[in-house]
């Protein structure tokens, strides 16, 4: 007896993307250049912040043109040890305190 197929539909597998780019940085970006604008309340701020917003939605759209998941990426990336230390070999004779972290 064969398995049935099953599509797996493209619309179903898709990334949280908008404008291009990561949903909640995209957000994020806009409330920034938004609230610089708002509170500065100048033109100069003005031109500024929508500087920022268009630089912004540049980077995030190649960043999520290059991997989708590249936030997630870079978050778990910065958990990681700045050094791990080197280990021996599985044939080096341990202490006794050693043994004990092992059990």
């Amino acid at each position: 007896m064969a398995l049935n197929p099953v599509p797996i539909r493209k619309s179903g597998n898709r990334d949280n993307l908008f404008l291009g780019g990561d949903r909640e940085m995209v957000m994020f970006s806009g409330l920034c250049a938004f609230a610089l604008i708002v509170t500065a309340q100048e033109w100069t701020a003005f031109f500024v912040g929508t500087g920022i917003w268009f630089g912004a939605i540049f980077s995030l759209r190649l960043m999520a043109k290059a991997d989708p998941k590249m936030r997630w990426v870079f978050l778990r990336h910065r958990l990681y040890q700045r050094y791990y230390p080197p280990h021996s070999t599985p044939f080096r004779d341990n202490t006794d305190s050693q043994a004990r972290c092992y059990q």
